[in-house]
């Protein structure tokens, strides 16, 4: 794929451009933790976003987007969200380094990739981080790969206009093969927990939908936990976010007020318990625990937190009668997407030729799948004579 942005690039303003590369990212489990100040598992993808960029002699803008061919005109002195969504990924982080204090010049822009979109990949992170790690370069602005991730997280934000957290930006940047990413959202202090599969595979199954509900839900389960947090510190001031309350402290003073309250945050406080016994099991090679965590997770997401659908609820149902697929759950925010499953490797042309018709047969809906496996994060490629095919 970087040959075709780049020979794209060379056609479009017949410059030699520095390309990067961007992975989107899985998360195994930890959902609907970084918001609450919580922990993630995240991983980087072979699936990826590929920026090919040279720097202007004015202060214009040009991208171009290969996958959608679309194409956008800015200037650095008119930064304002484009109407077309894509842009603004670049855009946010332009913005985020002119709020810096740093000079920025006009670029050229050409992205695309193999991350698929919708699927909750987060194949727009992967937009931010390869852009500010493209502007670094060129510009020598020597940031951190921290610092890096902390403004495209923040583009994202108040540029795109989405509160995320910082998993899926981080995740992009700071992924390593065969490795899963144990990050404390608070602190973002992370370390490395090993995960090369040897007789599993990592199969996402896409729904192929994206219910209305998804961003209203979001920030209403954003809502419930802070109002569940304020009962808590009613009683216990110390406590800032479900990070730090117990189970018996939502016993105590949520439940009693509100049940589905306590059911959301409840959630959350088991799910933060749950990546850290999850961890373990897997630094002791103990996956069969561990997937079964991931169905715990699911089943927590669905009846507990109820940010599921009918359609991630079938896939997991399956894929748990199977037998061989030792865990499964929805990931992202919810409301459609993709579930993750952990499969048998001489399992998985059987999964997806059984649960393709079914899934097919139950919604009226295509089911897609992709095999992924770990990869390193975002990198400077450079150019073309030294890049492998």
């Amino acid at each position: 794929m970087h040959q075709e942005i780049y020979q794209t690039f060379k056609k479009l303003f017949g410059a030699e451009p520095l390309v990067v590369k961007s992975p989107g990212r899985i998360n195994l489990i930890g959902e609907h933790t970084d918001y609450n100040n919580g922990f993630v598992l995240p991983a980087a993808i072979d699936k990826a976003i590929y920026l090919a960029a040279s720097i202007r002699d004015d202060d214009e803008i040009h991208l171009y987007a290969y996958n959608l061919d679309e194409d956008y005109q800015s200037n650095v002195q008119l930064l304002v969200k484009s109407g077309s969504n894509w842009p603004d990924y670049i855009l946010g982080g332009l913005q985020q380094l002119q709020k810096a204090g740093y000079g920025i010049r006009g670029f050229n822009i050409v992205v695309g990739g193999d991350v698929p979109l919708g699927a909750g990949l987060s194949s727009s992170a992967a937009v931010e981080c390869a852009a500010l790690f493209a502007f670094n370069k060129l510009l020598h602005l020597n940031l951190s790969s921290l610092q890096m991730v902390q403004m495209a997280q923040k583009a994202e934000n108040e540029f795109v206009g989405v509160n995320c957290g910082i998993m899926d930006q981080f995740a992009s940047v700071f992924g390593k093969k065969d490795h899963l990413i144990q990050l404390d959202c608070r602190s973002l202090e992370y370390s490395y927990v090993p995960f090369a599969l040897t007789h599993l595979k990592i199969v996402l199954l896409d729904t192929n939908v994206k219910h209305s509900l998804a961003s209203s839900a979001y920030n209403q389960r954003r809502q419930e936990c802070e109002a569940g947090i304020a009962l808590v510190q009613k009683h216990h001031p110390e406590v800032y976010s479900l990070r730090d309350a117990t189970p018996d402290m939502l016993l105590t003073h949520v439940r009693p007020v509100d049940e589905t309250l306590y059911r959301r945050c409840n959630f959350v406080v088991q799910e933060i318990i749950r990546l850290q016994a999850a961890c373990l099991q897997l630094k002791e090679g103990n996956l069969q625990g561990f997937g079964e965590k991931m169905y715990h997770t699911h089943y927590g997401l669905s009846r507990d937190y109820e940010v599921s659908c009918n359609e991630l609820d079938f896939l997991v149902d399956f894929a748990y009668r199977t037998g061989y697929v030792m865990g499964a759950r929805m990931m992202g925010g919810g409301f459609g997407g993709c579930t993750i499953n952990l499969v048998k490797a001489e399992k998985v042309d059987e999964l997806v030729d059984a649960i393709t018709p079914a899934y097919e047969k139950a919604t009226g809906l295509t089911l897609k799948h992709y095999v992924v496996s770990i990869e390193d994060g975002t990198t400077v490629i450079g150019v073309p004579e030294i890049m492998p095919a």
